[in-house]
């Protein structure tokens, strides 16, 4: 096994002493902020202390098998809201109406996994009845930023020749608009319904849930010929951990504790570019 060690603010001498309980038989530094420990002790009790002490250090620990690489995977599929991008549109939108702190509370329940995900999407997008559809333009003209890292691990993973997936519970009014921008093959995300240019309160056909997102990356790897243990898979929510499930690599990005504890690598303080330390 190999620990990554990955901090925007951990010196060398930060991570080296982080990585020393799993006694490492050499170290190789990837960046001013990245190391790479190999043939590392990953006992259970190693891995516990080594990421307690990571994380109050404010330091990304990975414990991940020797070798892998970027080769080894044929896709990375993300969330959008919270993942690929640092908002929540849905928040943003109803922000629109003055409902941001009403939507914002439903959202953040989902996201930790204590609401259905497809029954408070219905209840937040009732919510926006009677917006002018023009308010999801300011959105996404005004708020909408990329994660940090975003464009460096896209860059990165394309050129490497995988594909890409955004799919999301959000909306596709933002995925269309992401995917030439950032050069995406594939998108799925949900239709708000529109009428008169404002917003009837309704998603148009099924709703893009957990077990919508999952179907998606098995339909996408089916479509690529590979496996979906091919797939890179980022999310930040409850909603994300099925697709998460049946993937190669799944990877909590700022994500909620009942995410970051079933994922195989968990960014906190790293971009998502993250990942490429963790495969290097």
């Amino acid at each position: 096994m190999n620990l990554v060690l990955q901090g925007p603010q951990a010196s060398q001498d930060v991570l080296q002493s982080l990585a020393a309980p799993a006694r490492p038989a050499r170290s190789v530094s990837l960046s001013s902020g990245a190391l790479r420990c190999e043939d590392v002790d990953a006992a259970a009790d190693v891995v516990e202390a080594v990421q307690a002490a990571a994380l109050a250090a404010q330091v990304d620990a990975t414990f991940i098998e020797a070798g892998r690489s970027l080769s080894d995977f044929s896709l990375v599929a993300m969330d959008m809201d919270s993942t690929l991008i640092t908002i929540e549109c849905i928040d943003e939108i109803a922000d629109m109406q003055g409902l941001k702190a009403q939507v914002s509370e439903i959202t953040e329940a989902a996201m930790r996994g204590e609401l259905d995900f497809a029954a408070s999407l219905t209840r937040r997008v009732a919510l926006l009845e009677g917006l002018e559809a023009s308010a999801l333009e300011r959105v996404y003209a005004e708020r909408l930023r990329l994660s940090p890292g975003a464009e460096t691990m896209l860059a990165a993973v394309q050129a490497a020749g995988l594909k890409t997936l955004l799919v999301s519970g959000g909306f596709t009014f933002f995925t269309d608009r992401l995917k030439p921008r950032l050069g995406l093959d594939y998108t799925h995300a949900n239709v708000l319904e529109t009428e008169n240019g404002r917003l009837t309160g309704r998603v148009l056909g099924g709703i893009v849930d957990a077990e919508e997102k999952m179907r998606t990356v098995q339909r996408v790897c089916a479509e690529l010929g590979v496996p979906t243990s091919r797939a890179i898979v980022m999310g930040d929510g409850a909603n994300d951990l099925k697709m998460m499930g049946v993937s190669g690599l799944s990877v909590a990005f700022r994500a909620k504790p009942v995410v970051r504890a079933q994922a195989d690598v968990a960014l906190n303080f790293s971009g998502l570019d993250g990942v490429l330390a963790v495969l290097a």
